[in-house]
């Protein structure tokens, strides 16, 4: 048990693992667009950094599955199908509703105050109708979630989960709800979890998920699953 005040090492990050959350980033955000072949020389020399780190962090995004290797061609962005997008979600269901679970037998009142903070900072992004602003708010939301089951593989897993649904909404935007919809489905899990209604809360984070699947696959966005999706 750690005792307060009690001097501790301090964590040290490797060069390869800062490269890599700059791909990771690169890739949520499209600066690396799906498809995009990664080049070592000009990757290096934008980062500054020698090809054995960048080679090393490459190859923990390729285990991440952001990342794939073609023989004698390369490294790719992993391009995400519409089937690929409703795996994502069936896996941030599970996860998500094992976190729920654990915050129902847990710290609730921790839970509530934690998301509370997110949920305002959806809010604010929402009133701006910035889709940028609000895919993050959004993301923060769901990563506190999980982060408050205090399960830090559950954090971990949601991670990579978390920038691949963030790379179709790079790609298009016709599937992501309403700011006014996006705060409303958000209160309503809060609101479930503040009042410990756990059979409310698991069908609220079962319908939240189906149903973005489900905008997601209407002929309206596409549902041709070679097609790169738009996601929440």
């Amino acid at each position: 048990m750690t005792v307060p005040g009690e001097l501790e090492p301090v964590p040290r990050r490797s060069t390869a693992a800062l490269i890599a959350d700059q791909l990771r980033s690169a890739i949520m955000y499209g600066s690396l667009a799906p498809g995009a072949q990664l080049g070592e020389t000009d990757l290096a020399g934008r980062l500054g950094v020698s090809r054995g780190p960048l080679r090393e962090a490459m190859q923990r995004l390729v285990q991440e599955g952001l990342l794939r290797s073609e023989r004698h061609r390369g490294l790719f962005v992993t391009e995400l199908t519409a089937a690929d997008v409703e795996d994502v979600y069936l896996a941030r269901l599970a996860i998500e509703r094992a976190a729920c679970e654990q915050i129902m037998t847990g710290n609730r009142g921790e839970a509530v105050a934690r998301l509370t903070v997110a949920l305002n900072h959806l809010v604010e992004a929402a009133a701006t109708a910035d889709r940028v602003a609000m895919s993050d708010a959004d993301q923060a939301f769901h990563q506190a979630l999980v982060s408050c089951s205090g399960n830090s593989r559950l954090e971990r897993m949601t991670q990579t989960l978390l920038v691949e649904t963030r790379m179709c909404l790079t790609v298009m935007q016709d599937a992501y709800p309403e700011p006014a919809e996006l705060v409303d489905e958000h209160q309503k899990l809060l609101d479930a979890i503040t009042d410990g209604d756990e059979e409310l809360l698991m069908r609220l984070i079962d319908s939240h998920m189906r149903d973005t699947v489900r905008r997601i696959n209407t002929p309206e966005t596409g549902s041709d699953t070679e097609r790169p999706t738009s996601v929440r």
